[in-house]
Formats: C-alpha cells, structure tokens, sequence
C-alpha cells in the first residue's frame, strides 16, 4: 500500500462535472491512501476575503485550462483519481479517514430560482461565514450567540461514467453531489464502477449542513482529507450505498421527494435480500420497524434525495 499526497491545482481539479475523458489527477493501486485537498468558491473568488483565498486556488480560478471545464456545474472537483485493475460492475470502497476544513471560513450562498423557497427568497445573496476552528463551531449571524456544530464533510464523492458530460449538480447512480451530512470522518461510501479506473473525483466541503441543504448551500468550506481506496470485486451495486460508525446507508435520488424515498425503500430492502438473506416481505417489515429515512437535500436540481438509515447495532454480527 502507498501513501500519495494529491494537491489542488490548475492541473488536477476540474470543474464543473464528471467526464471519462478527463486526463486522471493521480493514479493509485487498490489499498493505498491519498491526502486530498480541494477548494470551493470557484465563482466567488473575485468577492471574497482574503482570508478566503490562497495563491494556489487564485491560480486555479485565473488560469484554470479550458480542458479541465467539464460542464456547467458551479462545483471544483479534485480528482481523477484512476484505480488501476477497477472495470465496469466493480464497487470502489472510499474509506473517508479524515475530513478538515483548510481555511476558517467558509460561505453561503442563495442563487436566484434555487433552493426550497425560490419565490419566497428570489434575491441572490452571499455570506463569508468565519469558522472557529479551534472550538469547532461557527457563530451565525455574527454576535447572536448561535453557535452551529462544525461537522465537516466531502459533498461530492463520485465516479465517472460513459457519458462525456456528465453536470456536477444532479447526485445520480454514479455517487457525486450526494450532500449527505452523515458521511463525516470514518465513514465510507460504496461506488459503483462505470469506466475502467473508476475516475474518483471529490470535492465540495461543507463545515455544517442540516437534512435538506433547503437554501441551496451549507458552509461551503475549502477541505482536506484523507481517503482509503479499495477495489471490491466481491461486491455488485447499481447504486451507492454508505456505512458510518453506527448505520447502513441506502440512498434514492428522483424529482420529487416520493419518488427519492422510493428509491431509498427499494434498494434498502435490496440490501438487506442480499446481505442478510431476508425475504422481500421481511425486509419490507424491517424497514417499517427499524430504519429511519431522512430527507438528504431537496436542492440539487433535477434530483431530490432521501436516504435510509439502518442501525447495525440490531444485528447480532455484521460486516459488510
């Protein structure tokens, strides 16, 4: 196993969305770690403070190679990382070892025609957010005393798939912009393979984010990790799932919330056929008496995402 330090630059980020066409960032083997840094506020730069920026990422935002602009995705993406031996119908294991904000700020940002409420709040607005990176919290607004959890997390997680452009917003089979506040440090997430090395790609760090993500955006923060890849040919997926240190995670993406919690029921009661031999019927039971499904984001047009929550400690024995 290797341990390989992948650095945000103009020549390995990429924006905008996922493509198998992309020249890989890194190359790795199945089992080694990377350190990973990436940057968010791509668009924003031009009004941030300084504390925001670094010279690395003004490079980035002022030379940025028209061939690492994928499509119209606002999201900068650090990656791809090629897994050598990965090929279609393969599962990429993504171990999240560590998640750290790099800079204590972050920002939030409502657009014009997104979010939950866009005719309610139709005005496009930007807030810098400082983080207190040594308590772990960020105060907004500014001297109320509301004090929010810093709970950092990687946003986007995906892979690449046959498609030349594939837009960074919409979260689909591939993984991406998943926005799911419970892939924190220690998780894992499970990816199915689409194109031979997989193409990872990472990025969009938010420092807190409630369920919904309802205005569009969390803290989006510039973040550091460090990542485990595996290559799991004894595992087939059609879909994500995730595991963190107390659940199961099944996701479904779709345009209305019915339809995403569908999606989230079907492939949990898929899950527990297969790993733990359950009937149909008794899955569908054990879904109603034991798993708890929750509203991921409700902002990431056209997709909607719900996720399904199943405690491991209800099992005798487990490993997945």
């Amino acid at each position: 196993m290797t341990h390989h330090i992948l650095k945000a630059t103009r020549e390995t980020v990429h924006l905008g969305g996922f493509s198998h066409l992309l020249q890989p960032a890194l190359t790795v083997d199945s089992g080694d770690t990377v350190d990973v840094e990436t940057y968010s506020g791509y668009y924003v730069y031009d009004k941030a403070p300084p504390s925001f920026l670094t010279p690395e990422f003004l490079d980035i935002c002022q030379n940025l190679p028209q061939e690492r602009i994928v499509a119209q995705g606002p999201h900068l993406l650090t990656g791809p990382i090629y897994v050598r031996f990965a090929e279609p119908g393969d599962v990429l294991e993504v171990q999240l070892a560590a998640i750290k904000p790099s800079l204590p700020i972050g920002f939030n940002a409502i657009r014009t025609g997104w979010g939950a409420l866009p005719h309610q709040f139709n005005q496009p607005a930007l807030r810098f957010i400082p983080l207190n990176l040594e308590n772990n919290i960020a105060e907004f607004p500014a001297s109320s005393g509301i004090k929010i959890p810093l709970k950092p997390f990687f946003g986007i997680l995906g892979v690449a798939t046959p498609e030349t452009s594939r837009n960074s917003v919409p979260p689909g089979c591939y993984g991406g912009n998943i926005d799911n506040r419970e892939l924190v440090a220690g998780s894992k997430i499970f990816l199915p393979v689409y194109v031979p090395g997989a193409l990872f790609s990472i990025g969009d760090g938010h420092s807190a984010q409630g369920d919904g993500e309802v205005n569009v955006t969390a803290i989006e923060t510039s973040m550091n990790g460090t990542i485990h890849l595996k290559l799991r040919k004894d595992m087939q997926l059609t879909t994500p799932i995730a595991e963190t240190a107390t659940d199961i995670i099944t996701m479904g993406f779709a345009e209305t919330l019915d339809e995403a919690l569908e999606q989230a029921l079907k492939n949990m009661i898929d899950f527990l056929q297969r790993f733990t031999n359950l009937s149909p019927e008794e899955a569908y039971v054990l879904c109603s008496l034991a798993v708890n499904f929750r509203i991921t984001q409700v902002v990431n047009s056209p997709q909607k995402g719900v996720h399904g929550m199943l405690p491991k400690l209800i099992f005798s024995n487990y490993e997945l």
